[in-house]
């Protein structure tokens, strides 16, 4: 019953297998999203439509956001400082959700929150539970260690 309820006790590689998934794809989405910020709309353009939102300080919170998803983006599919960066995003998901498309109602289409919950919950999971073997992250911890521990001879 354990194996059905919770596979990656049987088969741990699992867990890092879906936390590649979860960090690439969010990683794309918000690469995605940042650079349609930067590039299509621009962030001049973003600052206006912010500022047309009531978000505060609409220039800094345009240029913070761009570069949140961009970089952020990027980090979390190298899975490099992927807890930082998946909480960064996660705070700006959690004011876009309150700020913006919380009065819409759920479905996306109408502007709703339910792309900007899912994306929340996804780098809520990695925020916690970091980027798995598989990642930048688990390079530099393993070199770390391996240097501080002492040679056995």
């Amino acid at each position: 019953m354990r194996k059905i309820l919770a596979p990656y006790t049987a088969f741990p590689v699992l867990s890092d297998v879906a936390l590649l998934l979860a960090r690439v794809s969010l990683g794309v989405i918000l690469i995605a999203h940042g650079w349609q910020k930067f590039n299509e709309w621009t962030v001049a353009g973003t600052a206006s439509s912010f500022e047309g939102m009531g978000i505060p300080a609409p220039s800094l919170s345009a240029a913070l956001v761009t570069g949140a998803e961009l970089i952020g983006g990027a980090l979390l599919i190298v899975g490099l400082i992927t807890s930082i960066a998946a909480a960064v995003n996660a705070v700006a998901m959690v004011v876009a959700l309150v700020m913006v498309h919380a009065p819409a109602g759920v479905f996306v289409e109408q502007g709703g929150f339910e792309l900007v919950l899912a994306l929340f919950a996804g780098l809520v999971v990695l925020a916690t539970f970091g980027a798995g073997r598989f990642s930048a992250d688990h390079v530099l911890v393993s070199a770390s260690r391996r240097q501080k521990t002492p040679a056995r001879g």
